[in-house]
């Protein structure tokens, strides 16, 4: 059974000290790909790094909104500059981590919106794929990418929205990012929504260090979790987790243009 993690930050120093062993037992797990996510300038050229000494992580560049504060205008250029130096290269596969975070309050929205707009044109004009933080700002979100009709769409990442939003993000070519969040009991409604989500929408991602799932309280999430969240994830829509671990797999595979080898 194989897996592919969308969506990680593998750079950060919570794994500095097992990050190899970590890699490791993922891959004895069928944890074959993860994507690493940057989200300020300052961790590029660390996450680059990292993804330069295994050939089967990938990296996705961007300025996520949560460090509003850290990023300065010249920023956006120098994103163009590292995705212009990189362009074609097979281990950069999407702008990201991008997006709108509604849920605190202190983020200013205008600045966000333009840093969001600004990072969505870089994805139009290398034809990659956008990995997007939304946070109770669906609307916003939607009517921005509406806007820029991104070619090769890309990922909302731990999708929690209605069915209604999970429409219009298809249409707009977006898979969903599942993970630990509909794992725990209370999740009700994301669960109900997640049961009715047709299979080429859903991509399975950790956002570790975050996020673990119900069966780890409390942990470090890992890589290592996925195929525990693959096995809840399949019951809460009622097919095999071997099932669930193919598409997701293959629709990753789409989305990022990889091989799907054994699918």
């Amino acid at each position: 059974m194989e897996l592919i993690d969308s969506h990680t930050h593998l750079d950060f120093a919570d794994f500095d000290a097992d990050r190899g062993a970590l890699l490791a037992d993922s891959r004895a797990l069928g944890v074959s790909r993860m994507v690493v996510l940057g989200v300020y300038q300052a961790n590029w050229q660390r996450l680059w790094d990292l993804v330069q000494s295994d050939s089967q992580l990938y990296a996705a560049f961007g300025l996520h909104p949560v460090y509003l504060d850290d990023h300065r205008p010249e920023h956006i250029q120098q994103l163009g500059d590292w995705l212009t130096r990189l362009a074609g290269h097979p281990q950069v596969c999407a702008v990201g981590e991008i997006g709108l975070d509604y849920f605190l309050a202190h983020l200013d929205r205008e600045r966000q919106q333009a840093l969001f707009e600004a990072q969505l044109q870089l994805a139009a004009d290398f034809q990659l794929p956008a990995l997007l933080h939304v946070r109770r700002s669906h609307a916003a979100v939607i009517a921005s990418l509406k806007h820029f009709k991104l070619k090769r769409g890309g990922i909302i990442h731990a999708f929690a929205g209605s069915r209604e939003e999970a429409r219009e993000y298809l249409k707009l070519g977006f898979k969903l990012g599942l993970g630990g969040a509909a794992t725990w009991p209370q999740a009700l409604r994301l669960r109900k929504v997640i049961a009715e989500l047709p299979l080429h929408a859903l991509v399975l991602e950790t956002d570790s260090p975050d996020m673990a799932p119900a069966m780890f309280p409390g942990q470090r999430n890992s890589p290592q979790h996925l195929p525990a969240i693959c096995a809840a994830l399949a019951q809460i829509i009622g097919i095999t987790p071997e099932q669930l671990a193919s598409a997701s797999t293959r629709n990753a595979c789409e989305l990022f243009g990889w091989p799907s080898a054994g699918l």
